[in-house]
């Protein structure tokens, strides 16, 4: 896709130079081969930082809407969203959640690099909250590794309800890969789903700092981006 390249090479670059993004552990990340990169998120600007930051083209799933509108409004956003590499998927359950799971098998099944969001949704109180088990269920399902992602300041940056971006310092964190490997054929297992995923989210904890709420984020139908 011609998007990606332009938004990769030519605007992402413009923003380093911007908001000079301190990044940490990049060289955890393979330079090819299916890998998960599994990070909290703070604000709507993570899905831009992200990509800006990891030299691999990087995949999420991001809401259908995105994608449906009409008019020059729609147009410039599903542009936008097809330019960072998401996809669009269907939120919700049962189908909907199985739908987006074989999303993300198919581009790890193509030896790409998938972010998600095991919280589900953007903290609203700048806590780490509960993972849900997606994340552990696409880890054992590809046996893709997991790069846990701790970002610090995008919440400064673009707030819930803030439209144009500040310049604020920003910090992305790359933590050691994460094998599960261990659990090979334990996918169907809700023990082991929620021990991969709480693993997950400690290692999440550890390189951003944040507080840590034992409960599920509430998922606000407005403020949900990517995940």
């Amino acid at each position: 896709m011609v998007l990606y390249p332009v938004m990769k090479h030519v605007v992402a670059r413009a923003a380093r130079v911007v908001y000079r993004p301190v990044v940490e552990g990049l060289e955890n990340i393979p330079t090819d081969g299916p890998v998960i990169l599994a990070a909290n998120h703070l604000s709507f600007i993570d899905s831009v930082v992200i990509p800006m930051v990891v030299p691999r083209r990087v995949s999420f799933l991001a809401k259908a809407e995105y994608f449906t509108g009409t008019g020059f409004k729609g147009a410039l956003s599903r542009w936008f969203f097809s330019s960072l590499g998401h996809v669009p998927v269907h939120r919700g359950k049962g189908r909907d959640a199985r739908a987006a799971l074989d999303t993300a098998a198919e581009i790890l099944a193509r030896g790409d690099a998938f972010a998600i969001y095991p919280e589900g949704t953007r903290s609203l109180d700048g806590m780490l909250h509960r993972g849900r088990t997606g994340v552990a269920r696409m880890a054992l399902e590809s046996g893709a590794p997991v790069i846990p992602v701790g970002i610090i300041g995008t919440d400064k940056v673009q707030p819930v309800g803030r439209k144009i971006p500040k310049i604020v310092p920003v910090t992305v964190r790359f933590g050691e890969p994460l094998d599960f490997s261990r659990y090979d054929g334990m996918q169907e297992s809700l023990p082991v789903l929620r021990s991969v995923t709480d693993e997950i989210i400690y290692r999440i904890l550890d390189l951003s700092g944040q507080e840590y709420v034992d409960a599920y984020q509430k998922t606000p139908e407005k403020v949900t981006v990517a995940a």
